[in-house]
Formats: structure tokens, C-alpha cells, sequence
């Protein structure tokens, strides 16, 4: 009954990394379609190699993957395979990261990677009627000076691009190190992200709230450990999108028993779930919902409300939140 409710109800993801999702099969498909050496004989050896201990262990292979993206075509069929893939999870909505520092380091031009992941969205949006917005995330481990280089490549796509966001290795490069790149953007027009409280301390958190003004946090599940950020959370109603099944390959937690996910939401905070990066960290977004309800004994009411939170937490207009909201309640109301 819970897994025929999960895949019923409409849902909008806001914490993916379309870098993440670079199945074994299209990675060794790239690799072979553009000659790109990879140290792999076979998807499954791949697979194999998908076992990571924390987060820099499983970001050393994300960037290796990486490479086999070469053109707009690699792009495009990243994205759309990602789409279609969530599609039959009922997505309605999704805000995807992406990493342009990752592809124009190897001489990739911004161009090529923003048309073709665009023109996938804009399949989507034709085929489906999902809608999208696009998070460009700054690499946190490089330099303020290459993020600010970065969002001047940005600025002639800026009608393509929602919002600016920041991820990557988080130990040792908090939010206060990009307050001006952040400044910049929002004076450009963009809405604001960061990935903070992962791994670091809840004092990322704050810098990312105080510093770079952003209206979301992304994953934020070490505000457990500050009560006085759980209330502020609670009372301005800022959104965390949590990614349960990450959490726990990167060791975040040792098990989902362990997880807070429940914690902050029995606290009133608008928590949202999501998959982070779903070809290495082993599900979707619908088996995100249903790990988290099969360990956390979530209930149907709290299911229906993270479904809710994921339209609530968008960055959509808020008569298409109230739409999907709508459609949530007169699902359930028959159900």
C-alpha cells in the first residue's frame, strides 16, 4: 500500500545532480561512442567500483566519469535518460544541478554542456509537461576567482539558468568563501542554493542563510545539532532537501534507523526528499521515499506531506504550487 502511494503521488525533485546521473551502461556507451579510456572493461566492473566510504571517495570518481561527456549529443542523452527514467516515478517537477567547472576544466566550452542538457528539458516539458529550471553550481573546493569566471560564462544563458547554487567537497571550504561570487549572482538576477550541513558542521548552515542569502539548503541535516537553527528553520519555513539514501552511502549516517529525516520533520521543518546523485548511490526518488518509510515508519500522512513540501519548496510560481498541491489533495482524498 505505501509503495502504491509513493509511486501515486506527484512529486517535484530539487536536489540532483545531473552529473549523478550517469548510469554504467551510458558511461561505457560514452565512453566507447566518443574513444574515451576509462579503467573499466565493462558497466558491471563499473558498478563494482560504485563503493565509497565518504564524500571525497565518491566525488573522485564522479569527476572520472565526467569525462566521457564530450558534446551536446552526450548531454542531451544524460538528461533525458534521467527524465525519462523519473517520469515513470511520477516527477511532475524538477531543478537540476549541474557543474559547468567540471566540464569547461577540460576544455568542454559552457555552450555545449547548457544546450544539450536545455534541449532535453525542453523534450521534457513537450512529451511529459514536466517543467524544469536549471541550478548552476559553483565547485567549492576551486577558487572564488574561477566561480566568478564561471558565472560570467553563465550570463548569456541567464534566461536558461533559475538559480545559482554550491556543491562539491564540503570540509574546509565553507559558504563565506563565495559571499561575493553569491552577491554577484543575486545582483544578475538569480535565486540562491547551497549544499551546507552535509558533512560540515551546522555552522555552514548559518553562513549559507546569513552569507549567501539563499532560500534553500541543500541537504542541512546537521541542524539537528543547533536547536536555535532547527527554530529559525522552522519558523522562516526554509526549505531543506534531504537525500536519504546518499546520506548513507557517504556514511553520513551508519544506517537509515540513524537517519534525521523523521527527527526534522516531527520538528515543523519543511523537509524534502530527494535522490542527490542517483547512479552511484543506488535509487531513485521514489526508492528514496520508500527506504526512508520502510525504515523510518513514516506514515501515510507524512508521506503525503513530503510530497506536498517538494512543490512547496520550489521555485515555482505559487499558482503552479497550489495546482500540484491540489492535485495531491484530491488524489488522496480518493485514495
Amino acid at each position: 500500500m505505501t509503495q502504491q502511494l509513493i509511486y501515486a503521488l506527484p512529486k517535484a525533485e530539487l536536489h540532483l545532480h545531473i552529473e549523478g546521473t550517469l548510469e554504467p551502461e551510458l558511461m561505457f556507451k560514452l565512453a566507447q561512442r566518443n574513444k574515451i579510456k576509462i579503467p573499466f572493461a565493462s558497466p558491471e566492473e563499473i558498478k563494482k567500483a560504485y563503493d565509497f566510504h565518504n564524500l571525497q571517495s565518491f566525488l573522485d570518481i564522479y569527476y572520472q566519469g565526467a569525462n566521457v561527456l564530450q558534446n551536446s549529443e552526450d548531454f542531451f542523452d544524460l538528461t533525458w535518460e534521467y527524465l525519462r527514467r523519473v517520469h515513470q516515478d511520477n516527477v511532475k517537477h524538477v531543478e537540476i544541478f549541474f557543474d559547468p567547472q567540471t566540464h569547461t576544466a577540460r576544455g568542454i566550452p559552457f555552450e555545449t554542456v547548457i544546450t544539450g542538457i536545455k534541449q532535453a528539458l525542453d523534450k521534457a516539458q513537450r512529451e511529459y509537461k514536466m517543467s524544469s529550471y536549471l541550478i548552476l553550481c559553483f565547485l567549492r573546493h576551486l577558487s572564488e576567482e574561477e566561480a566568478f569566471a564561471t558565472l560570467n560564462q553563465a550570463l548569456p544563458f541567464k534566461h536558461w539558468i533559475k538559480a545559482v547554487g554550491l556543491d562539491s567537497s564540503e570540509i574546509g571550504h565553507p559558504p563565506q568563501k563565495f559571499e561575493r561570487v553569491f552577491k554577484q549572482a543575486m545582483q544578475e538576477g538569480f535565486l540562491s542554493v547551497a549544499h551546507a550541513g552535509e558533512e560540515a558542521p551546522a555552522d555552514y548552515i548559518w553562513q549559507a542563510l546569513e552569507l549567501l542569502k539563499v532560500q534553500r539548503i541543500d541537504h542541512g541535516v546537521q541542524c539537528i545539532n543547533d536547536d536555535k537553527l532547527i527554530d529559525y528553520l522552522k519558523d522562516k519555513q526554509i526549505p531543506l532537501t534531504v537525500c536519504p539514501l546518499s546520506n548513507i552511502k557517504l556514511k553520513v549516517f551508519h544506517s537509515m534507523q540513524e537517519h534525521t529525516l523523521k527527527k526534522l520533520l516531527d520538528k515543523g521543518l519543511c523537509i524534502t526528499i530527494n535522490s542527490d546523485d542517483p547512479a552511484y548511490f543506488g535509487g531513485y526518488i521514489n526508492q528514496n521515499f520508500q527506504t526512508a518509510a520502510e525504515n523510518l515508519h513514516l506514515t501515510k500522512a507524512e508521506l503525503i506531506t513530503l510530497a506536498k513540501n517538494s512543490f512547496k519548496a520550489s521555485f515555482l510560481p505559487e499558482h503552479e504550487k497550489t495546482q500540484h498541491i491540489e492535485k495531491i489533495n484530491n488524489l488522496t482524498l480518493s485514495t
